[in-house]
């Protein structure tokens, strides 16, 4: 499985940036997807997960309301819009293939990982 992110790169606070996490082989349609983020000196963090249907999105508190993770099987691809950003969401964002159909927000949930890709909000 290969995981390639992309749509990451600096942004003014307030602004939006749209993840991409497109998946080279056609092994994630039955399993939920999901988005960490690992900031300078911080520990990887829960982000964002949607289950295999596309329904049942989960978000960390911190970014509930900004924003909003979708997918489209036919792609093999998963998104991760990202909306008002923060100097605080500056972190390497990684995309990731649950173990099951289910959004899960634990880390040891997740059975494959996409490399990160950087996104850096300037204040």
């Amino acid at each position: 499985v290969q995981l390639q992110a992309s749509g990451g790169g600096l942004v003014q606070a307030g602004g939006s940036l749209r993840l991409s996490c497109a998946n080279s082989r056609r092994t994630s349609s039955n399993n939920a997807l999901g988005w960490f983020r690992q900031g300078p000196g911080k520990e990887r963090e829960f982000v964002s997960s949607i289950s295999f249907r596309g329904g049942d999105p989960i978000y960390a508190n911190s970014v509930k309301g900004r924003f909003t993770i979708s997918r489209d099987n036919a792609k093999n691809t998963v998104y991760l819009q990202m909306n008002s950003l923060r100097p605080e969401d500056t972190a390497v964002y990684y995309c990731a293939v649950a173990r099951s159909s289910v959004s899960t927000s634990r880390r040891e949930g997740y059975q494959y990982w996409g490399q990160g890709t950087l996104v850096t909000v300037s204040s």
